[in-house]
């Protein structure tokens, strides 16, 4: 008794939610004219999850005689209340007879179950041709060439016409940039010779020259100290060339060995009386005192020192503004380019529009 109880109520609690399910069916326009479109909702409510299968039609079905089905469309699902979902589907027909039709219901199987949706009517209506007044109907006419609108065209001839300004002012511009004189500003890494080979090379030269044995003893000893005096400045860091003899060698005698400096000193006044007393030397001497550069020169040398050097240009500011200039020059050139190139693909795709 108890499970049969159970089977009733069971069976009662599933009786709402089958009764529950529907289809409807409206239509947009009861009557139309011949080769005129309507279009039928067909709606199905049913609970969440359900399976739902809506008619479907072939292109050029017919509904019922006379009435064709153009095509489908699905709305989508809704939900609504009570754990319920509503699916829409929209169905395009058209008829080409004049006549009253009976649209029979349509079918949808929800979970395998038929639900049948309410019958509807459509009129069909003729289109009136007044048939004793023929010459009001024209037959059809040729394809006409649109005719030529100012107000069409002038904003393209406007900005056509821009844009070759722009083209010219962005030539003048790039003519001026290239007619300039270019300015170096890159960083160059040269390789350069140290203190030491500078004074060797220079002293080789002296050689070579035979100043050594020259009676223009002031010019050896001029070039021979002017060759010691670079090469300290360079290797010691302070500027020999402004400094009397006397200073150099008070400069060096913290940092240099004392017999050294005395064949310095001797190399240094004997220049100094060379050049402005007029003291005559021997060949002898003059080996010397070549012989005693050489030696402070190899003595004092640092062999260490990095042989490539960072060059970076130095410029005036005549050229600072020159380079401004010219950046600025560039940033404009460009800017017209693409607006030119803007210009050209507006007024390309205008007259395309206009001419089609």
């Amino acid at each position: 008794m108890k499970k049969l109880l159970s089977i009733i109520l069971l069976s009662l609690s599933l009786l709402p939610s089958v009764a529950q399910v529907s289809v409807e069916a409206e239509i947009d326009s009861i009557q139309i004219f011949i080769g005129e479109q309507a279009h039928v909702t067909l709606k199905a409510s049913m609970p969440e999850g359900a399976t739902a299968e809506f008619p479907v039609f072939k292109a050029s079905e017919m509904v019922t005689p006379g009435v064709e089905v153009l095509g489908s469309k699905e709305e989508g699902v809704k939900g609504k209340d009570n754990g319920f979902v509503e699916r829409t589907v929209v169905y395009t027909l058209t008829s080409f007879d004049d006549t009253l039709y009976y649209l029979p219901p349509f079918v949808v199987k929800v979970d395998g179950k038929s639900y049948k949706s309410k019958s509807l009517a459509l009129k069909v209506l003729p289109v009136e041709v007044d048939t004793l007044h023929v010459e009001k109907y024209f037959g059809p006419k040729d394809v006409q060439d649109n005719p030529f609108l100012w107000s069409e065209w002038r904003p393209l001839i406007l900005l056509f016409v821009l844009m070759l300004v722009l083209m010219a002012l962005g030539g003048y511009l790039y003519y001026r940039l290239r007619s300039g004189k270019p300015i170096i500003t890159a960083i160059r890494v040269v390789k350069r010779l140290l203190p030491h080979q500078k004074a060797m090379k220079e002293i080789e030269q002296i050689k070579a020259d035979k100043m050594v044995m020259s009676e223009n003893q002031k010019e050896y000893y001029t070039k021979l100290t002017e060759t010691l005096r670079k090469y300290i400045e360079e290797r010691y860091g302070f500027n020999a060339m402004e400094m009397t003899s006397t200073e150099i060698i008070q400069r060096l005698t913290a940092e240099s060995d004392q017999t050294m400096l005395d064949e310095l000193r001797q190399l240094f006044t004997t220049a100094d009386l060379v050049k402005f007393a007029k003291y005559s030397t021997l060949i002898n001497e003059n080996d010397a005192n070549l012989v005693n550069a050489i030696d402070f020169i190899n003595q004092t040398k640092l062999e260490n020192l990095p042989q490539e050097e960072t060059v970076k240009p130095q410029l005036s500011a005549e050229d600072e503004r020159n380079l401004k200039t010219r950046k600025v020059l560039k940033a404009v050139i460009a800017v017209i380019a693409a607006v030119c190139i803007g210009l050209l693909v507006y007024v390309v795709y205008g007259v395309c529009l206009l001419l089609i």
